[in-house]
This record gives C-alpha cells, structure tokens and sequence, in this order.
C-alpha cells in the first residue's frame, strides 16, 4: 500500500552531505506491519507516518500482509482519517 503525505510547502529534493555523519542513517521508506496485533500496528504505523514526515518523505510503502484482512481494514481506517496523509491506495501483491 502507498501512502502520500500532505506537502509542507517544500517543492524540491533537499540531498544532504553525510560524509562527516557516519552515525546519521537515511530515511527508510517502509513499514512493515506483518504478525502484530491491530493496537501494535496502529501505534507502529503512527510512529511510523510522524517520523516520515519529519524526514521529509512525501511517498511511504505500509506493508500489512494478507492474513484474514483485519490489519488491512484498521490500516485502511486510520490512513483515511490520519491529519498527514493526502492519499492512499491498495498496492498490488
């Protein structure tokens, strides 16, 4: 699933030099919400969605599995009524 975050008003790519950051890691663009409980997930893939914001991402990859659709549905939930998120959509699989 692709989920866009709502711009911050920054057009552009910003490249930063981490040649002197050695402890500094990039900005992971997934989420995987595989084998953990819908009140786990939640919490994760809020987390997950304030940081990518933080870190300037405008496009993240939420990975929930197949299962029975329950995790889908609650990711599906809370992505629609999320403030940072501009839109969403199943990916394929």
């Amino acid at each position: 699933m692709f989920t866009v975050l709502k711009s911050v008003g920054v057009l552009g790519i910003i490249m930063l030099n981490n040649r002197h950051r050695t402890n500094v890691s990039p900005a992971i663009d997934e989420v995987h919400l595989r084998r953990l409980t819908v009140d786990e997930a939640l919490l994760k893939l809020d987390q997950f969605l304030n940081d990518a914001f933080m870190a300037g991402l405008y496009r993240v990859r939420v990975i929930h599995g197949k299962g029975t659709g329950t995790l889908r549905q609650a990711v599906c939930e809370q992505l629609g009524k999320h403030s940072l998120i501009k839109s969403y959509r199943p990916g394929g699989y």
